[in-house]
């Protein structure tokens, strides 16, 4: 099942993708369904509605309110590589605010501050249920399905400090969506999966999914012995080498570039950067 989110008849609205379009399910956000248990899959088979087919500027970030999104940096080798740590033995956690979400097609910013804006295309996993200490056995049951998430990064200001929130969460700056794919329709920890990025068609990013260091029940498991985890978090799994501060020349993202990410059977989430005004 693929869950999207969008502007229909002036009304954000839930859908289910179809052959023919998207069939509309009504007010109900994934939010809301998540926290009272419903079951994904079962509840976008009944749910009827007309189907539709989407405008491309109508999309809205498949969740605007998740009740956390935390991220995980250096979770591939080869950026931890490109980017000069050495690998940490324990995931890199940061938060994300809801505050910094968009959605597919929609202009992620380059602020007027700082001329360092740089992609990271990554994949999101969405909780269906949490708990503290959860078994890493029992991890994968936690989750509902994966979207994709361009986690882009004002390089500048992420190394002011050496935490890296205020870097990570200018506004319009966290593209989400543009589907909720469930969990049912990938592999297992959506392992397996090609991850690439493209800016202005050119790939910049290719990696597999599983060469994440700490797999999804792995920062699942690992999260959870310190926080406590809820159905409708979201867990940004990390970049792979590429980004343009890797890179020599270091290479950053201009207004009017095209960036890409795209998940093998996820689907791919575009976004034109624009300047800020």
């Amino acid at each position: 099942m693929r869950y999207v989110h969008f502007i229909h008849h002036n009304r954000a609205v839930l859908g289910v993708r179809t052959a023919d379009g998207v069939r509309v399910l009504g007010e109900e956000t994934l939010e809301s369904l998540l926290a009272r248990g419903a079951d994904l899959t079962r509840y976008g088979a009944e749910a009827q509605g007309e189907t539709v087919v989407p405008d491309d500027d109508s999309y809205l970030p498949v969740m605007t309110r998740p009740g956390k999104i935390i991220c995980v940096g250096l979770n591939y080798a080869n950026h931890t590589k490109e980017s000069n740590y050495a690998q940490p033995d324990y995931p890199t956690v940061f938060p994300r605010f809801n505050s910094s979400l968009l959605a597919h097609n929609q202009p992620i910013i380059l602020p007027k501050l700082s001329d360092t804006l740089d992609y990271e295309g990554e994949l999101a996993v969405v909780l269906k249920s949490g708990g503290r200490y959860i078994d890493k056995a029992q991890a994968l049951e936690c989750v509902a399905g994966y979207a994709l998430f361009n986690d882009a990064s004002v390089r500048e200001y992420q190394f002011l400090t050496p935490q890296w929130t205020v870097g990570k969460n200018f506004d319009a700056t966290g593209a989400f969506g543009p589907d909720l794919v469930t969990a049912d329709e990938l592999p297992p920890g959506a392992a397996g999966l090609l991850l690439e990025t493209r800016v202005n068609g050119e790939t910049v990013q290719s990696a597999n999914t599983r060469d994440m260091v700490f797999d999804v029940a792995t920062l699942i498991a690992t999260l959870s012995e310190a926080i406590t985890l809820e159905a409708g978090d979201a867990i940004v799994t990390g970049t792979p080498a590429g980004v343009g501060f890797g890179r020599d020349p270091k290479r950053f993202l201009k207004d009017g570039d095209i960036v890409e990410v795209s998940v093998e059977r996820v689907g791919t989430l575009r976004n034109r950067i624009c300047a800020e005004k």
